[in-house]
């Protein structure tokens, strides 16, 4: 019997993904902060486009159903919706693990008690700083931490466990223990140590806010130290900087593996920063259902899996730990989605990424901070 011949034989069909297990529903980009480091896209949606609220609880029973576990609501500031209870209410509805990614600024007391009546699961609250003057500098709000402690008293007594996203970057970095011990004070049972990631509108801050690979290092000493005084008392998860990393980390679990983000519109992407992918298509859930989104569209389907891989990438024993790393830091250091995530040891743009550390070191914490403008209304 002779070999078929690769040219004509059928080809099989893709294996079909996994279902995600984690949904982000981006409810809005209008938010009362500035943030240097804002992470959502260039292109803000106005509020116009927004999703309707009944159009996000059609989306919250499509992930179900598509077998999505954990809802992860955020923004912008989702408090800046006059219609986020009616929000999580079709959340809890459809029987989703229900977390809320908030500033905390426009959350009264009132606006938690009736999110835990409605069966909220979970808060999580950002922090740009422990103490207000640095902290409000950053997030571009005048009187931002104190609103934020106010608000983390509230979710203490009513009983929410609690998450605390603590910002970290040059600036803030070498006060990581008085982090960890707010964080402790507030009640949280978890600390995410978070060090900014370049993308989007955050390069334009780059310099200013790059931790030194002397700060990077400590911190993980810091952190280390930290889990093992505090086990069992406040999980501590690391996201150090990825310029100081040998190799990169497995972003999203790998490219459209287990999870996917609906912007505000209701565009469907297979992480939060795709749209800084030129070329890329992303369909949206008002014109297609999600599962076939998840399942065929050409967005989630483009770093899917290994075959869109280039060298070292492709013969490399490490990938199926990182799946070459992030594709949008590749494209932002590289100009190229599909190369070799440019923080790895073995990728031949290290240089750049090399290159790019001098020239933040030399700009120093005196290079000027881009405050982030508001969406529009």
């Amino acid at each position: 019997m002779t070999a078929p011949d690769p040219q004509t034989a059928p080809r099989q069909a893709p294996e079909a993904p996994p279902p995600p297990i984690a949904m982000l529903a981006e409810l809005t980009h209008r938010c009362p902060l500035s943030c240097p480091y804002c992470s959502n896209p260039l292109e803000l949606t106005a509020r116009s486009a927004e999703l309707s609220a009944e159009e996000w609880a059609d989306a919250f029973r499509q992930a179900a159903a598509l077998g999505v576990l954990q809802l992860h609501l955020s923004g912008g500031e989702p408090a800046s919706r006059r219609d986020l209870e009616q929000i999580v209410a079709a959340a809890v509805e459809a029987e989703l693990y229900t977390n809320l990614i908030t500033s905390g600024v426009g959350l009264t007391p009132r606006r938690l008690e009736a999110l835990d009546e409605i069966g909220l699961d979970h808060v999580q609250l950002s922090l740009q700083g422990v103490e207000a003057g640095p902290a409000d500098q950053i997030g571009g709000y005048r009187g931002g931490f104190a609103r934020k402690m106010e608000v983390a008293r509230e979710i203490a007594r009513i009983g929410f466990p609690l998450t605390i996203n603590a910002v970290m970057h040059r600036r803030n970095l070498d006060r990581l223990e008085e982090t960890i011990e707010l964080a402790l004070r507030l009640g949280a049972r978890r600390l995410e140590v978070a060090c900014v990631q370049f993308h989007g509108w955050a390069m334009r801050s780059r310099a200013a806010l790059l931790p030194t690979r002397e700060q990077a290092l400590r911190a993980r000493d810091v952190v280390a130290e930290a889990r093992e005084r505090l086990r069992g008392v406040m999980v501590i998860d690391f996201v150090p900087p990825d310029y100081y990393a040998e190799f990169p980390k497995a972003c999203m679990g790998g490219w459209g593996s287990t999870g996917l983000n609906v912007a505000p519109d209701g565009r469907v992407l297979p992480c939060h920063a795709a749209e800084t992918i030129p070329g890329l298509s992303f369909d949206n859930l008002r014109r297609r259902p999600l599962a076939e989104i998840w399942l065929r569209s050409e967005a989630f389907a483009a770093f899917r899996g290994f075959d869109w891989m280039e060298e070292p990438c492709a013969s490399c024993e490490r990938k199926t730990r990182d799946f070459g790393g992030c594709r949008c830091q590749a494209q932002a250091m590289t100009g190229r989605a599909s190369a070799t995530d440019p923080t790895c040891s073995r990728s031949p743009d290290r240089a750049a990424l090399d290159a790019a550390l001098r020239e933040a070191a030399e700009a120093g914490a005196e290079a000027p901070l881009v405050p982030r403008a508001p969406a529009p209304g």
